[in-house]
């Protein structure tokens, strides 16, 4: 292959990047999706290519529906048992956010819900919403008709607007909102964190891989119970992470985030769905395999000051 086509697609590679995670929720997923639409922009006789970012799109879009499909994939995403991969801010992953549109498609509750949706479903609200396709190029990026394309987009609009649309800020509201959460946390009085809970707030969590199921709580107490005794120091806890990390206030998939870091090394996350002021949701997320990429993105920017130098 010669040096155009390879520059040809390495101009769309974030962007093909960016729509493979919206649709598959999982980082190391996209990039391997990315490098099969690689190879086959390798094989393809690209003289018969006439418009080459549609032919990528339409091959990226594909693949990952092929992945989404298969039955691995429904095993591993069974509901209730995955949560998707979190990314830090400025990560080109995270893709077009221009829009409030294309910022809320890549939240984690959006992606959350995204697995609720039929694969097609998914694709059509991703490749509308997120990369404003009209419904004439879906149609043929997906092969469907542009009736059906209008009828999923519909669909998936209607479920996402039925669910708690997350509350936008910029880095230093976020850095306040961690702030409050994190001393309310480690205060060790659960009062306190309860005033920083919607009366239906929710927290999710992986478990840092020790539990084979996804962790689900609801109401206000039970969570800030469970926060409490997450931001409790222990040595069980510094074992398990290998030190004491230091814990900074960030933005994750648009999101205010607590992040735990240590050696240069993102050893957990916890980010901050709000409504009306207040916490309606933590996700939290610690289990290694799903914080490498968070990890390459810590170790190439920039990054204030922690909010507890050593955990």
């Amino acid at each position: 292959m010669d040096t155009a086509a390879v520059a040809r697609f390495e101009a769309n590679r974030d962007r093909l990047a960016s729509l493979a995670y919206r649709l598959l929720g999982s980082a190391a997923d996209a990039e391997d999706t990315v490098q099969d639409a690689f190879l086959r922009w390798q094989a393809a006789d690209r003289s018969h290519v006439r418009v080459p970012e549609a032919w990528l799109t339409k091959v990226v879009a594909n693949l990952a529906l092929d992945r989404l499909r298969s039955a691995q994939a429904r095993r591993e995403r069974a509901v209730g048992d995955w949560l998707p991969e979190p990314l830090l801010d400025g990560d080109p992953m995270l893709g077009p956010a221009d829009t409030a549109e294309q910022r809320e498609s890549v939240t984690l509750a959006v992606l959350t819900l995204m697995e609720r949706l039929p694969p097609v479903e998914r694709a059509v609200y991703v490749l509308r919403e997120a990369f404003s396709h009209s419904h004439a190029d879906i149609a043929e990026i997906l092969d469907i008709s542009e009736s059906a394309s209008q009828q999923h987009v519909h669909r998936a609009r209607r479920r996402v607007a039925a669910e708690r649309r997350a509350q936008e800020v910029d880095r230093d509201a976020a850095r306040r909102i961690v702030e409050a959460f994190v001393e309310a946390a480690a205060s060790g009085e659960t009062a306190r964190l309860v005033a920083l809970l919607t009366e239906d707030a929710v927290a999710v969590t992986d478990g840092a891989g020790l539990i084979e199921k996804v962790l689900h709580l609801d109401g206000p107490e039970r969570v800030a119970a469970t926060m409490r005794a997450g931001f409790k120091p222990t040595p069980a806890k510094r074992r398990l992470v290998g030190g004491s990390p230091a814990i900074h206030a960030g933005l994750v998939n648009g999101s205010p985030a607590v992040i735990a870091v240590l050696d240069d090394r993102v050893v957990g996350i916890v980010t901050l769905e709000l409504r009306d002021g207040l916490v309606a949701a933590a996700r939290g997320t610690a289990h290694e395999d799903r914080l490498a990429r968070a990890t390459e993105q810590w170790r190439r920017s920039a990054h204030g000051e922690p909010l507890i130098a050593s955990w």
